[in-house]
């Protein structure tokens, strides 16, 4: 703990520039940092890439075979005890992903120190998407983004617009007072997932009948009126080389790139080719944007977009998301920031052999210093507890008289 506040930093970044967010901080509440140690473990381990998860779990099967033939070196062992022990360990690992996958707990939470600012998704999915988690309805995805600091966001289904269209019966009368949503769709064009933002509300007709693939002659009609067109937001994972091919195979018309997308395969490659993804922002003039792409798992936020609308608490529903997809349409690479949670670099080889250390480390360097008192609470309370246990134990036992 002395040795990461010598050297802490700040736990959220600008995801393009990786330096610091001087409008906005990590907010944590008292639920979160009354259960500080397994608040940070399990969001390191959310937001960790999928090379990460791997290594990691590699480093924690050699750690625990190195133990186990200590201790068989010291006390002996049979081998129904390492089978038991084998099973534990599994048990055990399954059970840790399983409550950072499932379990309703605490979120760490943006907050930002200007009132013009609003905080926003554009990739979410309710249980009427297809690969929704079954029972994540529009309130559960409403309570999630309100729990991680968003103002709003775009429901993006699936081949469905039924999340979006409850949730948009569900919002405040004006926005400010509760967490918004968005309606848009993820569809296909041309081998690509692109998000369409207001797709079935504003826009009609933009994809085939069952909804899972651009109309791309619908989408030329739709582009003639540029003030009014519709925004495209190309999400990753993705083919970031279709953007510098020739038709008909270049990439699609799209008004924003992620930089940050919430799923394992995401953050893989957010992370790989953050530069490459900046580099085509600029020459393009796309708006760097994040997406939660979250489906009903997790309780942890990867990034969140900042817009700048001066006047956007106290607008309804519709005028709301029409100004938000001007502001990307005209504004492009000037309209938003994208702030991240800071965690390991897991692409350079050496950082991918060294994760588990790396994570470690890097979790403790990004820790307030609330959470650094809750650490020292709760290590020193559980050496207490096994104290008091060991001295219970070694009682001599009492005989009636």
């Amino acid at each position: 703990m002395l040795a990461s506040a010598a050297v802490a930093v700040d736990p959220v970044r600008d995801a393009a520039t990786l330096a610091a967010v001087g409008e906005a901080r990590l907010d944590l509440t008292a639920g979160y940092l009354a259960i500080a140690p397994a608040s940070s473990v399990l969001d390191t381990l959310t937001l960790l890439t999928v090379g990460q998860h791997i290594v990691v779990l590699l480093w924690v099967i050699a750690l625990f075979a190195v133990y186990r033939v200590w201790r068989a070196g010291r006390r002996g062992t049979v081998v129904w005890r390492e089978a038991g022990a084998a099973l534990g360990l599994l048990a055990g690992i399954v059970a840790v992903y399983a409550v950072a996958a499932v379990v309703p707990r605490p979120m760490a939470q943006l907050a930002t120190s200007d009132a013009t600012i609003i905080v926003l998704d554009f990739h979410s999915h309710t249980e009427y998407s297809h690969d929704g988690r079954r029972g994540w309805d529009e309130e559960d995805l409403r309570a999630w983004h309100r729990g991680a600091g968003y103002d709003a966001a775009y429901v993006t289904d699936h081949a469905t617009f039924e999340g979006a269209e409850r949730g948009i019966a569900g919002n405040p009368a004006q926005a400010g007072e509760a967490t918004m949503l968005f309606q848009g769709l993820e569809a296909v064009d041309r081998g690509e997932h692109v998000n369409i933002l207001s797709a079935g509300r504003r826009y009609r007709g933009l994809t085939t009948p069952d909804l899972r693939d651009v109309d791309d002659q619908a989408l030329a009609m739709a582009d003639l009126l540029p003030g009014t067109s519709p925004v495209l937001v190309e999400t990753i994972p993705g083919n970031l080389s279709k953007f510098s091919s020739p038709a008909p195979d270049a990439a699609p018309l799209v008004s924003a790139i992620e930089i940050v997308d919430g799923s394992p395969r995401g953050l893989s490659q957010g992370r790989r080719q953050r530069a490459r993804i900046v580099t085509l922002a600029d020459s393009l003039n796309l708006a760097l944007v994040t997406g939660s792409d979250n489906h009903g798992w997790g309780n942890t936020a990867p990034g969140w977009t900042l817009l700048r609308i001066p006047g956007w608490r106290g607008m309804p529903t519709d005028s709301l998301s029409r100004r938000i997809e001007d502001i990307l349409r005209i504004g492009r690479r000037q309209a938003t920031r994208v702030v991240e949670r800071r965690v390991a670099d897991g692409t350079a080889p050496v950082a991918l052999a060294f994760a588990l250390p790396a994570v470690a480390w890097r979790m403790f360097t990004t820790l307030t210093a609330d959470e650094r008192v809750m650490w020292l609470v709760w290590a020193w309370g559980l050496v207490l507890v096994a104290r008091g246990v060991r001295i219970y134990r070694r009682r001599p036992a009492t005989t009636a008289g």
